[in-house]
């Protein structure tokens, strides 16, 4: 039995007919990318999928320090959340912001994930996500202050919304100041530890 396969020009020309349709689809403007048109299932799931793998090899390498329970880390860590992240991540009794109700994707609720690693978290955090709001704080902030920032968002899940009140009012309140006893300054990264160690 004779197998017929295609011929060279036959699937140069459909590469050709396909890069053709690509261009098209880009440059017309096809795919609505406005945030209040949500992706279709397949889109949202590939898209999911590629995002949690590449943080899950890029964040492989990365060690937790062991302090992360430390309350003082903690403190620190509620102090960054509230003033740049509980906008869009919000917080045990807080209400959606109008931000938070305008993002597409939507942020997740950090109070009610917990399947993230410490090192994930880091990653995140310190590189921000690529067609997200969520921007990399590593550009402004040194690794350890982004280790405070995990140590409290690991806290999250499960917090009543009296602890969160508690813990956010008694955190120390100046951003700058935190900054400046990290050897940095607002605006400006600390050199970053090999493989995000602090």
């Amino acid at each position: 039995m004779r197998h017929h396969f295609p011929s060279v020009a036959f699937v140069v020309i459909a590469a050709i007919a396909l890069i053709i349709a690509a261009a098209g689809f880009i440059y017309f403007g096809v795919y609505n990318i406005a945030a209040d048109d949500p992706h279709t299932r397949p889109v949202y799931s590939m898209l999911e999928s590629l995002r949690d793998r590449s943080i899950a090899v890029h964040s492989q390498n990365i060690a937790a320090p062991a302090n992360l329970s430390d309350p003082k880390r903690i403190s620190s860590g509620a102090a960054l959340y509230t003033e740049m992240c509980s906008g869009c991540h919000l917080g045990p009794g807080v209400e959606r912001s109008e931000m938070s109700q305008g993002l597409y994707p939507q942020a997740p609720e950090l109070a009610k994930t917990t399947d993230l690693s410490p090192a994930e978290q880091f990653w995140i955090i310190k590189h921000g996500v690529k067609l997200s709001a969520m921007p990399a704080w590593g550009k402004t902030h040194p690794d350890p202050l982004i280790w405070n920032m995990v140590a409290f968002v690991r806290k999250l899940p499960g917090m009543t919304p009296e602890q969160y009140k508690t813990l956010i009012a008694s955190a120390p309140a100046e951003h700058d100041e935190m900054m400046k006893d990290m050897g940095g300054m607002k605006g400006m990264a600390m050199p970053a530890a090999p493989n995000g160690h602090d």
